[in-house]
């Protein structure tokens, strides 16, 4: 029997140690726990169904509404159904191309032809409310027990979190002491092991189609992932946290309500002993830190619309850096000087930290803020970088559009409709040498890789030329030095993340 600073552990059962906190932590988070045999009634007493169906026909009438001349309606019962059997009937492709179709019917909604005053009219219809997080429903459950594909067996993944009956987290606890005391060999290494057995075409995939982010946690270490990420790819998740409102979270006794479900079956044994950890208090883990950092419900639902890419068959999710980077700029940008402008800058990026996905999310991110006429350029100094960027975006769903020469260029700032363009940055002397000012809106972001590289003289003037009010933020590989400082200046100074990249 180990021993920790207060009193003794009990021995705990497989991963009990990791598992009754997290579910403690998340009930605080805001999730609601369901015990495994309320969530497999939800699923209609099914293990081959993953959809707890009768949360999400609730959800779905609660959170959508037809607005049609002056009106609000309802629904129908019939579209209600039809929007569940739509998550159910989707075609498996393969885990990454089924969970990027997932994906899309999930931040986009339906389309769903219904008939109003006689009118046969078609309605857009949300399966997650992604505006308002406070709106959907968050339950966690324990050892979900999923049929595998092919075969009577199933698989348990340890917890999964569900938004309107939804599963869009997958977690893996791990103890991190043996009954012995002894240290398991590498707890995460075992954890993210079992993710990916569990994603293999003969495991689960049908739960993983779902997926938003993964998790693999004991009480020392936490490190998360997205579907079909490789063991390699799992990454640590820093952030500076108030210490004193996450103990206090962390320690927030659970109700007698909750106390009760928690305890009442599989964990029974080991009550006491968290209610004496409760009387006493517990310092903060990794495991408390990762779970209030990825998975409380604004930041889960805020990672999966905004932090995430779907490139080249691969889907990943934002590191820490790239998330903070983004918000520090947006922040940024979203101050409009007392010229007409906003402040621009440039980021220092270390070579091979995924500058251009980082540029994507950033630009991903600008869009979403659905400023009038908005545009975003996307200025390389190089042809192949030009064309890496161009097909990132097409990959993650923008829908850009390449400049081919300078006319074509000055066509594409001057019209309205190409919201993202990427170009090369020797056409934006060809463009000026034709015409002069070619677009005064302020709501212009010219996003420039290699920054101050290719910044000297001419070209920063050419482009402040022909975009007079645009925001410029520079992205660059390469230390700045002293010689570059006023290059720096040009853009609106360094950009300082709270993490460097």
């Amino acid at each position: 029997m180990s021993q920790d600073s207060h009193h003794p552990t009990p021995l705990l059962k497989e991963d009990h140690i990791s598992q009754v906190p997290a579910l403690q932590v998340l009930q605080n988070l805001g999730y609601q726990y369901l015990t495994p045999d309320e969530a497999l009634a939800y699923r209609g007493g099914r293990t081959s169904g993953v959809l707890l169906e009768s949360i999400l026909a609730e959800q779905l009438r609660k959170i959508n509404r037809i607005r049609f001349k002056g009106q609000t309606y309802p629904f129908s019962e019939g579209n209600i159904q039809s929007a569940i059997q739509d998550l159910k009937n989707q075609l498996f492709e393969g885990l990454i191309r089924t969970n990027e179709k997932m994906y899309d019917l999930l931040t986009l909604g339906k389309s769903l032809p219904q008939v109003i005053d006689g009118d046969m009219k078609s309605f857009q219809l949300n399966y997650i409310d992604w505006k308002d997080w406070r709106n959907n429903v968050y339950h966690v459950t324990e050892e979900f027990a999923v049929d595998r594909a092919g075969s009577s067996d199933t698989y348990r993944p340890d917890l999964v979190l569900f938004i309107n009956g939804i599963p869009l987290a997958v977690i893996e606890c791990k103890r991190h002491v043996d009954p012995g005391g002894r240290a398991d060999k590498d707890p995460l290494d075992q954890a993210i092991s079992q993710h990916a057995r569990n994603q293999k075409e003969d495991g689960i995939p049908r739960l993983y189609v779902f997926a938003q982010l993964l998790l693999a946690i004991s009480m020392n270490d936490a490190k998360y992932a997205t579907v079909g990420s490789l063991a390699k790819f799992w990454a640590a998740w820093r952030e500076d946290l108030d210490e004193k409102a996450l103990r206090a979270l962390v320690n927030r006794p659970l109700t007698s309500a909750q106390k009760h479900r928690l305890f009442a079956d599989r964990f029974r044994y080991v009550r006491s002993h968290f209610d004496a950890v409760e009387r006493a208090g517990r310092d903060l883990t990794a495991q408390d830190r990762a779970l209030h950092s990825l998975c409380r419900p604004d930041r889960l639902l805020e990672l999966a619309l905004r932090y995430t890419v779907f490139d080249a068959g691969e889907r990943k999710v934002a590191r820490y850096q790239q998330y903070f980077t983004v918000k520090t700029i947006l922040e940024r940008i979203r101050r409009i000087g007392e010229d007409g402008r906003r402040t621009g800058g440039v980021v220092w990026h270390t070579q091979g930290s995924g500058k251009s996905l980082t540029m994507v999310m950033l630009a991903e991110a600008i869009a979403m803020e659905e400023l009038d006429r908005y545009k975003i350029v996307l200025v390389t100094d190089r042809v192949d970088l030009d064309d890496q960027l161009y097909k990132t975006f097409q990959h993650c769903g923008g829908e850009p559009v390449q400049a081919t020469t300078g006319k074509h260029l000055l066509e594409l700032l001057g019209g309205e409709k190409s919201r993202i363009i990427t170009t090369v940055i020797d056409k934006f002397e060809a463009a000026v040498a034709v015409r002069g000012v070619c677009n005064d809106n302020p709501n212009i972001f010219v996003l420039v890789d290699e920054g101050h590289r290719t910044q000297y003289g001419n070209l920063h003037a050419n482009m402040r030329r022909a975009l007079p009010n645009a925001c410029f933020i520079g992205f660059t590989g390469t230390p700045v030095m002293k010689k570059d400082r006023n290059t720096v200046e040009k853009f609106g100074g360094m950009i300082e993340p709270p993490y460097t990249i």
